[in-house]
């Protein structure tokens, strides 16, 4: 599943998304990432969290975090995107 982060609120979706994909409540998830249930709610609505809390919770998801360069498309034209 590769998916586009822009901001908080798009990565707490992606990341509950993924853990109801895989049937873990918040607690599950919490325990199998070593946080507590709380700071997955918090992930999940969007709230800032620390860049190490962000790699366990989503290691625990089995996924990973990839940097590439920042897409600058503009929504006027079609042939714009590719």
């Amino acid at each position: 599943m590769k998916s586009l982060v822009r901001d908080l609120l798009q990565f707490g979706s992606i990341v509950r998304r993924a853990r109801k994909k895989g049937g873990m409540s918040q607690s599950e998830l919490g325990a199998k990432a070593g946080v507590r249930q709380a700071m997955i709610s918090l992930v999940e609505n969007g709230r800032a969290a620390k860049l190490e809390t962000v790699l366990v919770v989503l290691a625990a998801l089995d996924l990973e975090l990839q940097v590439a360069p920042r897409s600058h498309a503009r929504g006027g034209n079609i042939e714009d995107l590719f």
